[in-house]
């Protein structure tokens, strides 16, 4: 069991360091900003350093919050025994493990105060309460519509809220981009934990 909790731990750790480092190397927050002010032709979105900056720094919060919440849903599951059986979800025991480490590690990574970790952490549990009650209506979107989630709804605040329906059908690309960055890190981290079994 020890070693269990261990292998909980480390890949907690490990993603908590991973994402926000590919959030950066990918650009996704600032290309999803790019796209947007030259599609929309919202060129007084860039205009001073200063608030644009900001605006980049508040939104790759969010983004942070996304990967976070879809962290929390895909990796809280154990490997697979083989190919052909489902990972089984981990114990509360475990999740509570890992959501501890994670959020240490993050606030850690990230050089936050206290009040900073406690701020994330109050908006982590906000975007989870939405998602949660969301979800039951949930169905898979097409590729025209706006994700009903709180990225979406706060990003597009954030980057333009004159253009608010245009913000948000952007910002529900960016959350697409998020989603399929981070089942890509946490599949390459939980990789090398899958046990083979040697016959």
């Amino acid at each position: 069991m020890p070693g269990k909790m261990q292998n909980v731990s480390d890949l907690a750790g490990e993603l908590a360091q991973r994402l926000p480092a590919a959030l950066v190397a990918e650009r996704i927050i600032p290309r999803f900003v790019d796209s947007y002010v030259v599609e929309h032709g919202r060129h007084a979105l860039q205009v001073h350093a200063a608030l644009y900056r900001d605006r980049l720094a508040l939104l790759q919060r969010e983004a942070l919050l996304a990967l976070t919440v879809v962290t929390f849903e895909n990796a809280c599951f154990e490997s697979a025994a083989s190919k052909k059986s489902k990972p089984r979800a981990m114990s509360q025991k475990d999740v509570t493990a890992f959501r501890r480490k994670f959020l240490t590690v993050l606030a850690r990574t990230q050089k936050w105060t206290v009040g900073d970790a406690l701020d994330f952490q109050t908006d982590l549990q906000i975007y989870e309460q939405l998602i949660r009650r969301n979800s039951a209506n949930r169905r898979t979107r097409k590729s025209f519509e706006v994700a009903n989630h709180p990225f979406v709804d706060r990003c597009a605040f954030l980057l333009d809220s004159s253009f608010l329906e245009k913000a948000r059908f952007a910002a529900s690309r960016a959350l697409g981009d998020l989603e399929d960055l981070a089942t890509h890190v946490i599949a390459s981290a939980a990789e090398p934990r899958i046990v083979t079994n040697p016959r």
